[in-house]
């Protein structure tokens, strides 16, 4: 049975007062010989150390052979496991931690009282117990010497020194009764043991202290909570005037990262974040200021950040942040260098504090050669543009350059002559002797009220353009320890320095918060007036009548739906059968133009004389197949046009064109994505029936491609309609004709007009094409062919209204000697057929799917970010809606202001002060 299982069952069995001694009958092994022996390096009771205090007659006497047959019980080390148990205890609440030290010094004491009994047979027992007490006081320097990088609060301290009391008084009780004891017999009864009765007592005081120091850090915890609403709600307010408008009144404070390029900026803020995240590069990377928003998500695991400017969603990957950073940045022309329009990036995690840090690029002292000459000034002025009260500066430098020569403090100077908003930062104390570096912190030659930080934010070197995923704040942290805790110059508190990043995590969030609180009231009164005239200016221009992107947008598709609806009433089948007929009706007077009546002039030359005089039409023989075949011939044409193809256009095109109108005569004028949304409804809706519906028109009107039966209720009224259709082209003639005499003038129009008749008549000479007669030009010539083309098409319509009123083509028995009311009469058939389909395919589909497919596009399917662009595409509604937000958030920010200024003032009246403040609850982070 080992010395451990012994234990153990001797600490779970706590109700007995001791141990009964078990005796071993087989001879010692090798082992149990090698426990007596001055070399050994066992642990518990027999230290060889303690050895030379036995006599030589008691190690040869039978009775003291028999007991080293007695197994070697060890005690319960805590040189390994208290270490553990510390940093346990710090992260759970400090009153458990208390009473579990305190139950486990109590276990420890009833082991150590039944391997005192089991070894009382042993006569220098005493000597051998204070050897324990000794290892006891030596296991606990371990445990603080383990812990000693870690900065001790004041309970901690009380604690260290109470055990060592204790401790200390023990050993020395523990020397004088092993003085005073006798060689032999029996020992002490564990009840007597006023040793074990002190470890119980160190056990109940370390217990009270923890109790102690729990009950001060949960003070400390509410504080370190009130502080984090704090600085959240006023981030919050930040962000919320960054919306409304960058007036100077309108921003709270944030803290400017300036410094050299190479200083270590980058390294500093990726040690606060805890991620490699930043641009790197050889060349200059920053060329624009990087506005970064810290936000604490306790209650959340997932760290993640957003460019809310661009819309990326969440972002979990910080490699990812970098390449875009590096994208943003390098998008800056070469020509400028830099640029003053920020980045946005707003980082979520529940190791971060909150904070609002704007980075900007390294100060240089002179120009590449691929850079311009003036980029020196221009990072200045941007720099001082970002400095000016009312942010902190956190000014950066090397620890290896001199502070005389630092460009940050000279540019903090200028704006902060007396140092009451500059932080310093310390860089690369690594690389200089640590009492100059702990001098540097104390600088009084450039003194900083919010004085120096000292770090070492150096990583191991990564192989690649991006970052590795490593924690860099655990990095970090493990280097600074080792380097500020092994050099005396940089103990906390005794030297005046403050040392580490955690330490400068703190005072970042104090100073934001002490800075942000000084500015409450001015920010709070300015956000006052703003809101006084926003209310004012709405009130006057809008009658304080609310608009949001939603509801002009769901206004404006009411109003364009009931539109249409109207339309829907007014354009029917009498509508496209009027349409349909026009279409048809030019088509006629096309085919009788062409094969009927005259054609224009096409040279100079002496005309040939028809074979059959369209002015023999009236009197031609029923029977005289040349005007059959005419006829026939311009039916065929008609019918065989395409007609299905034909009216389909016919109605997709009015249908495109009326939208249009509709368009034109509602709010959606002023909006190219939702007119490019109608426009794409209608062509989508008409492009898929199209071929469906001239399909069916076509298949309807085949029959009369063969053969058209025309009643006299048709005749009579294509009779009509051929008298109104030559009426209207020979008033089209006669216009133009008038035009083009006026044009060039009635004597000369006359003059050329009769040179051409000559010619045509063979009174004059023939001319060849582009040749110029006598006194007229070859222009003056063809207007002279135009007149004559005019003049004779207007005489043979007035020829052909009179053959169409005449007895003659009264009945449809003239149909041969009355093509154009023969051609009417089939146009009136193609129309009335095709309209039939044109409606139930088309027409109805398009009414019924319309609505249907616009709220599709401009419906519910759009997102917040659409609608918000759909409402500001118009001017005015824009300067609306805008107005109106500026007036919420207005509101907000105020109303939030308010809260936070009552809890500022509940703060101060609770004597809560910001300054000195020590690890509580945030310590995690701290």
């Amino acid at each position: 049975m080992s010395g451990r299982l012994l234990a153990s069952r001797a600490a779970s069995s706590q109700l007995r007062p001791y141990i009964r001694p078990t005796i071993l009958t087989h001879r010692p092994t090798p082992r149990a010989y090698s426990l007596l022996t001055p070399h050994t390096n066992a642990a518990g009771l027999l230290r060889h150390h303690a050895l030379p205090r036995l006599r030589h007659d008691t190690l040869s006497s039978p009775r003291f052979r028999s007991i080293t047959q007695v197994p070697a019980v060890r005690l319960i080390s805590f040189q390994r496991a208290l270490p553990k148990l510390f940093v346990k205890f710090i992260r759970i609440p400090a009153a458990f931690g208390g009473a579990t030290i305190a139950g486990l010094a109590y276990v420890n004491y009833k082991v150590q009282e039944a391997g005192n009994y089991t070894m009382g047979l042993i006569n220098d027992g005493k000597a051998m117990a204070s050897g324990l007490f000794a290892s006891g006081k030596d296991a606990f320097g371990g445990v603080v010497s383990s812990i000693d990088d870690f900065e001790k609060p004041d309970w901690f301290t009380k604690m260290q020194q109470t055990v060592n009391d204790t401790m200390a008084g023990i050993k020395s009780k523990s020397k004088s009764g092993g003085e005073s004891g006798g060689d032999g017999g029996e020992g002490k009864r564990p009840e007597e043991d006023p040793s074990g009765k002190k470890v119980a007592a160190a056990g109940v005081a370390a217990g009270a202290v923890f109790s102690a120091a729990g009950t001060e850090d949960d003070k400390q915890s509410a504080k370190d909570d009130q502080m984090m609403v704090l600085t959240r709600k006023m981030i919050e307010i930040r962000t919320i005037l960054q919306k409304v408008g960058q007036t100077g009144a309108l921003t709270l404070p944030s803290i400017v990262v300036i410094g050299s390029q190479s200083s270590g900026k980058s390294s500093v803020l990726e040690g606060i974040v805890g991620h490699e995240f930043l641009p790197k590069g050889s060349n200059m990377v920053t060329r624009r200021p990087i506005e970064l928003t810290l936000v604490n998500t306790p209650d959340s695991n997932v760290e993640y950040g957003e460019f809310p400017a661009l819309n990326l969603g969440k972002i979990t990957d910080f490699s990812h942040i970098q390449r875009t950073l590096t994208d943003l940045n390098l998008a800056v022309p070469e020509k400028d260098c830099v640029s003053d329009d920020p980045i946005r990036l707003t980082i979520y995690s529940k190791n971060v504090p909150d904070l609002s840090l704007i980075d900007l690029p390294g100060y240089i002292q002179i120009s590449a050669m691929d850079q311009p000459e003036e980029l020196k000034s221009k990072i200045f002025q941007l720099c001082d543009k970002y400095i000016q009260p009312p942010n902190v500066i956190l000014a950066v430098s090397a620890a290896d350059v001199d502070l005389a020569n630092s460009t940050a403090l000279r540019a903090s100077r200028r704006v902060d002559p007396r140092g009451e908003r500059t932080i310093g930062v310390i860089t690369k104390m690594d690389l200089v002797d640590p009492d100059r570096g702990a001098n540097i912190l104390r600088d009084k030659n450039y003194p900083l009220r919010l004085g120096y930080v000292g770090v070492v934010t150096k990583l191991p070197q990564s192989g690649g353009l991006f970052s590795r995923h490593i924690n860099v704040l655990s990095a970090i942290t493990k280097n600074e320890n080792a380097y500020f805790g092994q050099h005396q110059q940089f103990a906390a508190g005794e030297n005046g320095v403050t040392v580490g990043t955690y330490s400068l995590r703190r005072k970042l969030m104090e100073v934001l918060e002490a800075t942000m609180a000084q500015s409450l009231q001015g920010t709070s009164d300015a956000i006052h007036q703003e809101l006084e005239e926003a209310s004012y200016e709405f009130k006057v221009q809008y009658n304080d009548r609310p608009l949001t992107a939603e509801t002009y947008l769901a206004e404006s598709l009411d109003s364009f739906k009931h539109s249409f609806k109207e339309f829907t009433e007014l354009f029917g089948r009498p509508q496209v059968r009027m349409l349909l007929k026009q279409e048809l009706d030019q088509r006629v007077l096309d085919i009788l133009a062409q094969r009927y009546w005259n054609k224009p002039v096409p040279d100079l030359k002496k005309a040939r004389l028809d074979e059959h005089p369209l002015a023999e039409l009236t009197k031609v023989d029923p029977d005289e197949l040349y005007w059959h075949r005419k006829l026939d011939g311009s039916s065929s044409a008609l019918t065989k046009l395409g007609i299905g193809r034909l009216a389909t256009n016919v109605v997709a095109n009015a249908l495109s064109t009326q939208m249009d109108q509709l368009i034109e005569a509602s709010t959606f004028r002023s909006h190219p994505f939702a007119k490019k949304a109608i426009q794409d409804s209608t062509n989508q809706i008409l492009n898929e029936r199209f071929y469906a519906t001239s399909d069916q028109v076509e298949n309807c009107i085949k029959p009369y491609k063969f053969e058209i039966e025309v009643d006299d209720r048709e005749w009579n009224h294509s009779r009509e309609n051929a008298q109104r259709l030559l009426k209207d082209e020979l008033k089209a003639c006669e216009d133009s004709y008038k035009k083009l005499r006026d044009q060039i003038g009635a004597k000369k129009l006359s003059s050329a007009m009769s040179f051409v008749d000559k010619i045509r008549t063979g009174k004059a000479p023939e001319m060849q094409e582009g040749a110029e007669a006598l006194g007229f030009s070859q222009a003056m010539l063809e207007k002279g062919r135009e007149g004559i083309f005019l003049r004779d098409r207007a005489d043979i319509i007035k020829m052909r209204m009179l053959a169409v009123k005449s007895k003659g083509c009264a009945t449809k028995e003239g149909k041969y000697a009355c093509p154009e009311i023969f051609m009417d009469v089939v146009a009136e058939k193609l129309t009335s057929t095709a309209v039939l389909f044109l409606n139930v395919e088309l027409l109805s589909e398009f009414y019924y799917n319309f609505p249907r497919e616009l709220d599709l596009r401009l419906g519910r399917h759009l997102s917040q970010a659409q609608i918000e662009a759909f409402a500001r595409e118009d001017p005015k509604i824009r300067k609306h809606v805008d107005l109106q937000q500026r007036k919420q958030l207005l509101e907000l920010a105020l109303q939030k202001m308010d809260s936070l200024m009552a809890l500022e003032k509940s703060k101060k009246a609770t004597g809560d002060e910001t300054s000195g403040r020590t690890a509580g609850r945030w310590g995690g982070f701290f």
